[in-house]
């Protein structure tokens, strides 16, 4: 006999029915006698921005190379198959199994055979409060980095490991293993793509990870006119001090293109952070401010300790103007908003209009600027923001451009 498929899903939010998705599923197999025997997980591209990320933490970047739910759907049922469906609070994960099982072009028209950790709770933990956490506690069943779909897929695997051994009889498990075992899934001729577990560990996008993608050439053939639409880039990809993996994507497609080299990437890199520190010292004075904004930038730009230390050092006397060509916004320009920030949408609209900009809905050739709750976004809205060549910052570069000190 199989034994128990136990899942978990994280998503964009609470409804299936609507248009929130599945963005991370994770799977363990347990034997009917409650002996662990295989784990599964993987992220999934839902097309559309992720919704609370500071719940579930997942990053644009992270999902843009996992494959969508319908090519991991086949490898997904061949794990439910014959088992035991089983979820803390399964509710909530099978109406999003089903949901996505039907966007796939596979619907599942027969109840699927399952259980809920939480509600078995009631028999074997009484009293007990009804969150994972909670029932994990009274096992001391480690729960670390929980809303991970492995964590708490193996920790929900654990418990009803727990359930099983402190039942009286294998019995009370027989009626739904043998159901199960007769359940009939539906086929999925669909072409399936390996599963992309979650990073460990997040990574930051910096100079070095994408130069390493530009070509090496000898000899080169560039001209000014080619170093200036390379920098004007740079400039807008360095617009909110963080570089996306949409960013470094872009200009290596752009140095590719231009036909610079990486050599020429890093001098115009150090062009371009010499630049910003003249422009930094222009009134004699380098703030605390000014001095963390060229850090980040020489972090992004993987400047050298040297480079860094002279723009850190007061320049001789100059009469040379420096004319600053960094982003601005201005009055009436069209400011469009995307995903869940930690200030409400409508808050910001308001303050926006304060300013005398103009919060707008939709994206249109028009807009000045796409603010995201991750410049990553997969919206619909990022992406035609990335068509229209509109430059997309988060919540923080907003206030700076704004005005919005601090960011409430």
């Amino acid at each position: 006999m199989p034994g128990f498929a136990v899942i978990d899903f994280e998503t964009t939010g609470l409804f299936a029915g609507g248009n929130h998705r599945v963005i991370e599923v994770a799977v363990v197999h347990l034997s009917a006698a409650g002996q662990i025997e295989g784990q599964w997980e993987t992220l999934i591209n839902p097309g559309r921005d992720l919704g609370r990320q500071d719940i579930h933490s997942v990053r644009a970047a992270d999902v843009m190379n996992a494959p969508t739910f319908a090519e991991v759907a086949p490898q997904l049922v061949a794990l439910l198959d014959g088992r035991v469906v089983v979820a803390h609070n399964a509710a909530f994960d099978l109406r999003f199994l089903l949901a996505e099982l039907a966007r796939a072009g596979y619907p599942v028209t027969e109840p699927v055979i399952s259980l809920c950790t939480m509600q078995l709770a009631r028999d074997f933990l009484a009293g007990t409060g009804r969150s994972l956490a909670d029932c994990c506690a009274a096992y001391d069943i480690d729960l670390v980095g929980a809303h991970r779909a492995s964590v708490d897929t193996y920790a929900t695997a654990q418990l009803l490991s727990n359930y099983i051994l402190g039942a009286a009889d294998l019995v009370l498990w027989a009626d739904a293993l043998d159901r199960a075992a007769a359940y009939r899934w539906p086929t999925l001729p669909v072409p399936e793509r390996p599963w992309y577990a979650r990073p460990e560990f997040a990574t930051e996008q910096t100079a070095s990870a994408f130069l390493e993608r530009i070509s090496v050439r000898l000899p080169e053939i560039t001209g000014p006119a080619e170093h200036q639409d390379y920098l004007a880039l740079l400039d807008r990809c360095l617009l909110d001090r963080k570089l996306s993996v949409h960013e470094a994507q872009a200009l290596v497609q752009l140095a590719e293109e231009l036909g610079l080299s990486r050599h020429r990437c890093e001098l115009l890199h150090g062009e371009y952070f010499a630049a910003l520190a003249r422009i930094a010292w222009a009134d004699g004075v380098l703030t605390t401010d000014e001095m963390a904004d060229l850090v980040d930038v020489a972090n992004l730009l993987d400047i050298s300790a040297d480079a860094r230390g002279a723009a850190l050092d007061q320049p001789e006397p100059t009469s040379v103007v420096v004319a600053s060509a960094h982003f601005e916004l201005h009055l009436g320009d069209l400011v469009v908003l995307t995903g869940e920030m930690m200030r409400p949408r409508s808050d910001w609209e308001s303050e926006l209009l304060a300013r005398g900009f103009a919060p707008k809905s939709a994206v249109t050739k028009k807009v000045t600027l796409l603010v995201a709750a991750d410049p990553d976004s997969l919206s619909g809205k990022a992406r035609k923001a990335r068509d229209y060549g509109i430059p997309i910052v988060g919540e923080a570069a907003l206030a700076r451009l704004a005005g919005v000190f601090p960011l409430r």
